[in-house]
């Protein structure tokens, strides 16, 4: 974008997942400014909000033995594949598959179909629609036909043998969260304590340093936005902060009921 070529502090892309076009900034001061400059250079109508937040769906209890049996036929070769498996919690982020079938019953060329049509699976999860990570699938047993059976076939069974796997499971949304580490006044420690806590944070620890004091807590990412002013205005413009990933955790239930469909 023209923009960032002018202001090289500024960054724009596009967030493939949710199709967002993202302007980063050195703070929201600087966005702002930016943002009216284009309304006025451009002569274009600029609709601004939050950066939207990417879930996760996991699997809290999985299910065991789901068969599944994909035929078609539509003329000329059809389509074969019988397959059995299971889904478990895996535990952390990502995804496992591993074959127990014994006896050459389901050949491994097509064992790595089934692997690959539950990769196509994980896409979009059932609850609303997110990337599911954190689950191990289990081929236990399966079935091919002579002239039908392809990996083709196989795949596609893999792919809604899990779909239909997940709906039967128990699943919780994910979110993303950072640890976020705040430097204020000590006489500040009160009111940043209490607008962490109302952004779901969880405190992590907290140290004193010469008339300072650094509060370390683990907060919800989509809890973060506007935090800069917030920041400034309890501590007088004396606070400062900085955050990085952690990694996911569970939103709690009352938070996710507002957040998938209904």
């Amino acid at each position: 974008a023209r923009i960032a070529e002018e202001d090289p502090s500024l960054v724009v892309r596009t967030d493939a997942e949710t199709g967002q076009t993202v302007l980063s900034g050195l703070g929201e001061l600087h966005l702002e400014v930016a943002v009216e400059k284009i309304r006025r250079d451009q002569g274009v109508e600029v609709v601004v909000g939050r950066p939207q937040v990417s879930y996760r769906e996991t699997v809290v209890d999985g299910v065991t033995g789901l068969v599944f049996r994909h035929v078609k036929q539509d003329g000329g070769a059809g389509q074969f594949a019988h397959v059995v498996i299971d889904v478990e919690p895996l535990g952390e982020p990502g995804f496992e598959f591993r074959s127990t079938v014994v006896g050459g019953r389901v050949p491994q060329e097509y064992a790595r179909a089934v692997e690959a049509g539950c990769r196509d699976a994980l896409a979009e999860g059932p609850l609303g629609g997110h990337p599911v990570t954190g689950l191990r699938v289990v081929l236990t047993d399966g079935a091919t036909h002579s002239k039908d059976s392809s990996e083709l076939a196989f795949r596609a069974a893999g792919r809604f043998a899990l779909r239909e796997a997940l709906r039967a499971s128990a699943l919780e949304l994910l979110e993303p969260v950072a640890e976020v580490t705040v430097t204020v006044p000590e006489g500040s420690v009160g009111a940043v304590l209490g607008d962490l806590a109302a952004r779901r944070g969880r405190v992590t620890g907290s140290a004193a340093r010469a008339g300072t004091a650094v509060v370390t807590a683990t907060v919800p990412l989509a809890e973060l936005f506007g935090y800069a002013s917030r920041l400034r205005g309890r501590t007088q413009g004396r606070g400062t902060f900085t955050t990085r990933p952690a990694g996911l955790a569970p939103v709690p239930a009352g938070v996710a009921s507002n957040l998938l469909p209904r």
